[in-house]
Parts: C-alpha cells; sequence; structure tokens
C-alpha cells in the first residue's frame, strides 16, 4: 500500500508564513510529478503549484513570487513554502503525486488527506 501524509497546515495572520510538507510511504518504486492542490468549499480543486521528477516547478499565477515547492527524493517527501499568505489562500490543502508501486509495478494518483490553511486577522 502507498500512502501521502501531509502536514503543517494551521492558522496565520495576512503577510505570514507556513509551510507544509507531504511524505509518500509504502511500496513505492518511483514518484513522477509531486505537486499541492487546494480547495474551499462549493469550488473545484485547483493546482497551486507542481514539481516534476527532474525538479521543474510550475505555478498557479495567483501564487507566484509567493509560493515555492520543492522535493526531497530521498525522503519521498514534497515541500510548499507559503510567503506573503493573503486571506484568499485560505483553504484545504491537498498533497498529489503520481506514484509507481514496488507491488505489481502500478502507475496511479494518489491524494494526501489534506491540510487546513486559515490565514485571518
Amino acid at each position: 500500500q502507498v500512502q501521502l501524509v501531509d502536514s503543517g497546515g494551521g492558522l496565520v495572520q495576512p503577510g505570514g508564513s507556513l509551510r507544509l510538507s507531504c511524505a509518500a510511504s509504502g511500496w513505492i518504486s518511483s514518484i513522477n510529478t509531486m505537486g499541492w492542490y487546494r480547495q474551499v468549499p462549493g469550488k473545484q480543486r485547483e493546482l497551486v503549484a507542481d514539481i516534476t521528477s527532474g525538479g521543474s516547478e510550475n505555478y498557479a499565477d495567483s501564487v507566484k513570487g509567493r509560493f515555492t515547492i520543492s522535493r526531497d527524493n530521498a525522503k519521498n517527501t514534497v515541500y510548499l513554502q507559503m510567503n506573503s499568505l493573503k486571506a484568499e489562500d485560505t483553504a484545504v490543502y491537498y498533497c498529489n503525486a503520481w506514484i509507481t508501486t514496488s507491488a505489481g509495478g502500478s502507475t496511479r494518483n494518489y491524494w494526501g488527506q489534506g491540510t487546513q490553511v486559515t490565514v485571518s486577522s
């Protein structure tokens, strides 16, 4: 089995910073693209940022210059450093990864359980 566990959310004031982490564990052969999505009630889940296994980064326009995605391939972990947070960044943030398992060699998409980020004074 493969599992993604994301963490690091919380309550922060506007202009503040948070760092999210997501660790993949289980029968993993390789991990391709890893990313972060977010969702607010009544809206579709949207991509925040993703990063390929080679380190190529992609960001939503709304977070460019404020958020930085990174990964540690040795630890099967992806991070999201969020700076200059705004009220509109408030959402549940979900980790996502394309993982090839070592049991059977299949590749599929996995999600973390989500972590709440609230930006409010």
